[in-house]
């Protein structure tokens, strides 16, 4: 399989792991001391880590830092949209569509020749 399309399935499950480390405790564990949440959201951002530091070693192997971080911010901005919808409950807001049209456009910059 291409290092491209490796490193972008690898970036897409550790974002997974790193949105929920991030944000789930903030619907789950409201109730609980910070300290509880913060080692639990540790603890799920090792996984994250497992699958992030060889997405970006396979991933640099076919480019550069810059477009790495693009990627990377474009695979995040795809995760975090339906995590908000449909795991946080929030409504949907014609900022996300902006805010991929952006990133579009980031993408289109660093990776035009």
């Amino acid at each position: 399989m291409p290092p491209l399309i490796v490193s972008i399935a690898l970036l897409s499950l550790s974002n997974v792991f790193m949105t929920f480390a991030w944000y789930a405790h903030l619907k789950d564990m409201k109730s609980k001391p910070w300290i509880i949440a913060a080692l639990f959201s540790w603890g799920i951002a090792l996984f994250e880590y497992l699958l992030q530091v060889p997405a970006n070693r396979i991933g640099s192997q076919t480019m550069n830092l810059p477009q790495l971080k693009i990627l990377q911010e474009v695979i995040t901005l795809t995760v975090f949209v339906p995590f908000v919808l449909l795991y946080m409950k929030q409504p949907l807001k014609w900022d996300y569509l902006w805010a991929a049209m952006c990133m579009c456009g980031a993408v289109y910059f660093i990776f035009r020749k």
